[in-house]
This record gives C-alpha cells, structure tokens and sequence, in this order.
C-alpha cells in the first residue's frame, strides 16, 4: 500500500508536528526553569492568588510538554488536537481579559520568563496556532502512533 500522499494528509501532519513541537518547546523551557518565575506571570493576570499560581506553575508545564509528545507522536492524535486546542482557547481567554484589563503584562509567561512579546502579538500568534491544532484535528495522517496501530 504506497500511494501518494494527499495534500490534506501532509497538512495534517506539519500542523501535528508544528503545534507538538511547540508544546513541547513551550513545556519543557519552564520544566526546566524554577517555578516560581512562572508563577509569577501566571500571577500578574490576576486570576489566581499567589498559592494556585505556584501550583499551575508546578503543573501546567508538564501538561504541556506530554500533550506536545503525544501530538507530535500522532498518539491519540485527535484527542490530543482538541485538548491543545482547548487549552489554547484557555490561554487566549487569560490573554484577551489581561488586555481587555489594560494588566501591566511584562512576560506572558508562555515561554517562560524570558522575553516577550506584546499581549497583541501572543494573541495573534495563539491564533494561528489553534487554526494548526484544528487542520491536525480534522486531517489525521497515516504517519502517526494511531495509524500504525489501527493498521493491525
């Protein structure tokens, strides 16, 4: 069975590994990072005290960075789409309210605590994002963890 990629297909693909790759990019530069740095931007949206702030801190990053795996693995690679999808959404919600809000945002906190964009650029940037995390969705490849098992 070796016919020729469908363009669908390929798109599908690159979105999987774009979005993953992100994730994991994303994940793993604050794993790696004390969390206290990242609490303190997740803080500076003034949504949660400085208590839940260190525990998404401690969390949200390894979340990231498996979602990332999984998706660029093309495990559960639908699955893994929407939930990126969804916490994209999530991120988007924090940072239209902190613009909306007019928050002092120095660092969004999405790459850690290094430099940043503005709230307007990460907005947009988020949005492409989800239009990837939607083609990895609505086209799986056959280049992935799924396929291979679904072929036995």
């Amino acid at each position: 069975m070796n016919t020729k990629p469908e363009t669908k297909e390929i798109i599908g693909l690159l979105a999987r590994l774009a979005v993953g790759g992100l994730f994991v990019y994303s994940g793993a530069i604050k794993a790696l990072a004390p969390a206290e740095e990242f609490a303190y931007a997740i803080e500076s949206y003034r949504v949660l005290n400085a208590q839940l702030s260190l525990y998404a801190a401690y969390v949200t990053p390894w979340v990231e960075l498996w979602a990332g795996l999984l998706l660029a693995a093309g495990v559960f690679a639908r699955a893994n789409a929407l939930f990126i999808g969804a916490m994209l959404v999530f991120f988007e919600l924090l940072l239209g309210q902190a613009w909306l809000r007019a928050l002092p945002i120095t660092s969004c906190g999405c790459f850690g605590s290094g430099g940043s964009n503005s709230i307007g650029v990460e907005f947009a940037q988020n949005l492409v994002f989800l239009a990837l995390a939607w083609a990895a969705w609505k086209f799986p490849s056959r280049w992935s963890a799924d396929a291979v098992v679904e072929e036995k």
